[in-house]
């Protein structure tokens, strides 16, 4: 479980979090990527190539990463409707859910949690 916390506001954090997420998935590590805050504007279509970080991946290349490995990528429901995006919105293979499918995703044994 990664957890995405900021968007273009804190760059390097934002790409951290998506860097780690397209490597994991690379290595066949199950990833379940959660979009808060401002990094949900990313599973929106051609919102993650306008985000540009000198000697960082392109973050659509990292996103179709994580896609093609399955791993899942969703969206915060709260924070979605504050910024007035709805599932039809989003880019192919995210979704929307709220903290019950969060909390229920990371208390298995055996889950690492990390947030950026």
């Amino acid at each position: 479980m990664i957890k995405v916390t900021a968007g273009a506001d804190a760059p390097e954090r934002c790409s951290q979090a998506f860097t780690v997420a397209a490597v994991a998935v690379a290595s066949g590590v199950e990833v379940s990527l959660w979009l808060t805050g401002e990094s949900v504007w990313f599973a929106l279509p051609g919102k993650a190539a306008e985000f540009e970080l000198p000697h960082a991946a392109p973050l659509p290349e990292l996103i179709d990463g994580i896609r093609a490995g399955g791993g899942a990528i969703t969206v915060c429901t709260q924070c979605a409707a504050r910024r007035g995006i709805e599932q039809k919105d989003l880019i192919d293979g995210a979704g929307i859910s709220g903290a019950q499918v969060f909390v229920s995703e990371i208390m298995p044994e055996g889950v690492q949690a990390l947030v950026y």
